[in-house]
């Protein structure tokens, strides 16, 4: 995901314009560091002619930014800078107050505040998409929260484009995977494209002996198997995501989810936790089982505001102070604490399930679920302390039962019961950190109603 961040900094004509340019200077530095794809439009002052204002229309013209840091210096008239922004108003905002400073035990200031109070309702009057920040003396620059949009705002233009593949719809009749497919495209603007099993089978028939023998050699030298496995399960594993890996790249898909107990499990006879696992390998894809949608969209909208391949996990019990969420099948490498471990194991009417049972990195997280309800988009989100669980299984499974991917989370945002009273679905998307103040930027920005 590109950080196409605009820069333009203002202040006033009777301010010296080498305080001025020092203010500049600082600021465009401290985001220099940051790591975005950065465009200076220069400095701007409220000179008649409009000369530095135009300047800066120039030379921000064609860049395709995410946001503009609108950066105030000094006092500065309004029109002056809404000569600037009215051609960028359809892009997100920062409204970001720079501060004085102490000289000789007493403050010193340009007034930058003054500028930044009457910018901020102007800026609402007109309809921008923005965040006001402002400096304090003798404090840091607030870069943290500065980034939070920024991401938000780079998020939301990357979801313009993204896709997501289902192989099959509404797996095991399930109501809250589905998607109303018009609103997605318009409020969110991810294209959902539909893709049959049939399709994954006829393409194994074209996949050439020596993938398949790399995939499997990849599998035995980077898996740790808890006991022996047929060499045709772990074949026909690497045939599945090798043939769905060729409609990923040919879509360019960001995230992918699969018809699982209806369709690869009934019709196959074959779960598709290894397969996850190897696209994950192949495509470094976004995946998620059971047709759900929403949970991809989710997975890509926590994997834009975090940077990190999220997963997904169901919720299993709830306790006073906690909740036991986990997977039976699978979790991404990237959330993996140790060796991916698998396990060959009967569950129900399958004979035979590869099964991922590795463990999984307990930390500080963020939790949120997507919804599409009575007309709107709703983000249910949590910060919680995950640990590794207490020991427990899943009824159904052959003796000795194994234990499933899983943490015991504590929240730390909400209590039990709040969040009970909220939840949104049976999958849950998490991201190692706290995302919160990223997700409410992404959250306004998109016209998403947060609940928390």
């Amino acid at each position: 995901m590109n950080k196409n961040v605009g820069f333009v900094c203002f202040g006033e004509v009777n301010t010296p314009i080498e305080r001025l340019q020092m203010k500049h200077d600082e600021a465009l530095a401290a985001l220099q560091k940051m790591g975005y794809n950065l465009l200076d439009g220069g400095l701007v002052i409220d000179d008649p002619a409009y000369e530095t204002a135009d300047a800066a229309i120039r030379k921000l013209h064609g860049f395709e930014m995410s946001s503009l840091i609108v950066c105030i210096a000094g006092w500065i008239p309004t029109h002056a800078v809404i000569r600037v922004t009215d051609c960028y108003k359809h892009i997100p905002m920062v409204l970001w107050g720079l501060c004085g400073w102490k000289e000789n035990g007493r403050i010193i200031t340009t007034a930058e505040q003054a500028g930044t109070t009457a910018l901020r309702p102007a800026f609402e009057a007109l309809g921008y998409d923005f965040k006001y920040i402002y400096n304090i003396i003798g404090k840091p620059f607030p870069m943290e929260k500065i980034d939070s949009f920024v991401t938000a705002a780079a998020a939301k233009k990357a979801l313009r484009s993204a896709r997501v593949g289902t192989m099959g719809y509404r797996d095991m009749l399930l109501y809250g995977t589905q998607f109303e497919g018009n609103s997605m495209r318009r409020d969110i603007g991810v294209e959902v494209e539909p893709y049959e099993m049939l399709e994954m089978v006829q393409t194994m028939e074209k996949l050439e002996p020596a993938q398949i023998a790399e995939g499997v050699a990849f599998v035995k030298s980077n898996w740790r198997f808890e006991k022996p496995c047929a060499e045709e399960v772990i074949e026909n594993g690497v045939k599945y995501a090798l043939s769905i890996a060729v409609k990923i790249k040919e879509r360019n898909w960001d995230a992918i989810t699969l018809i699982d107990v209806d369709g690869m499990k009934k019709l196959l006879g074959f779960p598709p936790a290894m397969v996850f696992m190897l696209l994950e390998h192949y495509c470094s894809i976004m995946t998620i089982p059971e047709n759900d949608v929403m949970g991809a969209v989710t997975e890509l909208i926590m994997h834009y505001l975090s940077g990190q391949l999220v997963p997904y996990m169901e919720y299993y019990e709830f306790f006073e102070d906690s909740m036991l969420i986990g997977v039976p099948d699978y979790v991404p490498q990237a959330i993996t604490d140790g060796d991916v471990t698998v396990l060959p194991a009967a569950f129900g009417l399958l004979n035979t399930s590869l099964l991922n049972v590795s463990k999984v990195k307990p930390g500080f997280i963020t939790c949120a679920r997507l919804v599409y309800l009575n007309g709107s988009y709703k983000m249910h989100v949590y910060t919680a302390e995950a640990k590794t669980p207490m020991p427990w299984n899943e009824y159904g499974w052959d003796d000795p039962a194994p234990q499933l991917p899983s943490l015991q989370v504590f929240p730390t945002s909400c209590t039990v019961e709040e969040f009970a009273q909220n939840v949104s679905s049976q999958h849950v998307i998490f991201a190692y950190g706290d995302h919160t103040e990223a997700i409410r930027d992404f959250c306004k920005l998109m016209n998403i109603t947060l609940v928390m």
